[in-house]
């Protein structure tokens, strides 16, 4: 017999929730919190649906946060069974969010129901609040989602203290891995500008890439910092490079180049962009260059937060855990800025966002009592 995470994790598999259109995962999520006495919020944005959920009026406030959207599925022929079939073979579950982060949704709703049965049986209600901050915006561009949601609640001044993000934190056993903080991620996009001409008359032409080859080879090799005790060095990678008309007798007239830098709390966006135009300043080329910001970096400094999640870790799976910042962004980016202790905690992410994505069906239930456990260390009454 499956248990209620596992049938719960199913059902929201089931919805085809490809970015950022929900499809009625947020729906299915706001009547099983409804049933639990949870007051609901609906706050949409643009195309988005959100929702705020909570149980409590009291500080201090624990959040859970992720999202039910979903990245498509890829070619459903190469599927071993449908991506929005849940199906389990040899103890996993297979479909398009297992893993990113449905099973971690589904661990989380079931892990309230059993908390707040244990309060209501036992006439103790939590010492504090619980929130939900549900979100389908946060596998796409991420501007309608919990970014908007948290520009609300600042707005009132209702703040959490204790957020955990379910995204998919560990990486050989459930539990060995924590996230603590994330890099910042900065996305720059440059075009060179030349003057287009006849290969074979270069002197009446102007080759943007050969002009722009040292000082991309600049930005390559610069060292940008060394890292710190808690964030490796920041990098700098060049992800797409483009010219050309489609001729080869043709000098093009412009070299595009978008990179990215993924970067440590020992830089700021400002000193990266001042350190690039000085790189590029230093050489003889004409270009344009535009900047996107997508998230600061971020560090859970507190240990009540963090203590409680490895404490419970142990206690359930006999793991020690590794906190970490490796990765890439997530939603934590606009959350963790408030001043709220914030840990990401779910599942394996061998699989996330390729074909046949699966989560262990054991993990569900133990990430489900985790998450019970922590509960129960942060606001049971003492």
């Amino acid at each position: 017999m499956k248990s209620p995470t596992v049938d719960l994790a199913e059902e929201l598999i089931r919805i085809p929730s490809v970015t950022p259109d929900d499809k009625g995962c947020n729906q299915l999520m706001i009547d099983r919190l409804t049933e639990l006495g949870f007051s609901i919020e609906t706050m949409r944005f643009g195309d988005v649906n959100n929702f705020w959920a909570r149980f409590g009026d009291r500080s201090p406030l624990l959040c859970f946060a992720g999202h039910t959207d979903v990245v498509p599925s890829g070619p459903e022929k190469e599927w071993q069974s449908p991506p929005f079939e849940p199906t389990i073979r040899q103890g996993r579950l297979y479909g398009r969010g297992a893993a990113d982060m449905k099973g971690s949704l589904a661990a989380m709703i079931t892990a309230c129901e059993r908390f707040v049965g244990q309060c209501r049986e036992q006439g103790k209600p939590p010492h504090g609040s619980i929130a939900f901050l549900i979100t389908a915006d946060e596998e796409g561009i991420a501007i309608n989602g919990t970014r908007k949601v948290i520009e609300v609640l600042e707005s009132r001044g209702e703040k959490i203290d204790w957020c955990i993000v379910g995204e998919p934190s560990s990486t050989d056993t459930l539990g060995d891995v924590i996230k603590i903080g994330r890099r910042g991620s900065l996305h720059g996009r440059l075009t060179v500008h030349g003057v287009q001409g006849h290969v074979a008359y270069p002197h009446l032409a102007s080759n943007p890439v050969h002009k722009a080859m040292q000082p991309l080879h600049e930005l390559c090799a610069t060292v940008w910092d060394e890292g710190n005790e808690a964030f490796p060095p920041t990098t700098f990678q060049i992800s797409n490079i483009h010219a050309g008309t489609g001729a080869d007798n043709v000098i093009p007239g412009n070299l595009d180049v978008v990179f990215n830098w993924r970067f440590s709390t020992e830089l700021d966006e400002q000193a990266i962009r001042e350190r690039t135009e000085e790189i590029l300043g230093q050489h003889d080329i004409e270009y344009s260059l535009d900047w996107k910001l997508s998230g600061l970096p971020f560090l859970t400094r507190g240990d009540t937060l963090i203590s409680a999640v490895t404490e419970s870790i142990r206690e359930e799976t006999g793991v020690v855990c590794q906190p970490s910042t490796s990765g890439g962004t997530s939603d934590g980016r606009f959350i963790a800025p408030t001043g709220a202790e914030l840990v990401e905690l779910g599942p394996c992410n061998a699989t996330i966002h390729k074909i046949d994505e699966y989560v262990k069906v054991a993990d569900l239930d133990k990430l489900s009592q985790i998450y019970e456990r922590i509960m129960q260390r942060l606001l049971l009454p003492t």
